[in-house]
């Protein structure tokens, strides 16, 4: 515990200084691998989000489109 009262001595003179200091009880040390780690993790997180949304919305390819409505509504007689 760093907090008290500290003294200087030189020769005839004294100097004293008194020192509050908090210290952080709850606090976590982050060294350069953990951030390097939590980097890694989001950037791997992100393209897996990017994969799976374009996955999801990527339309098939293979199937022939179906008719649009606005032919079905021409070849009704009724609505021309």
């Amino acid at each position: 515990d760093p907090r008290g009262l500290y003294v200087c001595e030189t020769g005839n003179q004294r100097k004293s200084l008194q020192v509050h200091y908090r210290m952080c009880q709850n606090c976590i040390e982050v060294d350069a691998p953990t951030i390097s780690g939590i980097v890694i993790a989001d950037v791997v997180a992100t393209l897996f989000l990017a994969v799976a949304v374009y996955c999801v919305t990527a339309h098939d390819r293979g199937h022939t489109s179906r008719a649009s409505d606005r032919q079905n509504l021409l070849a009704n007689e009724l609505y021309q």
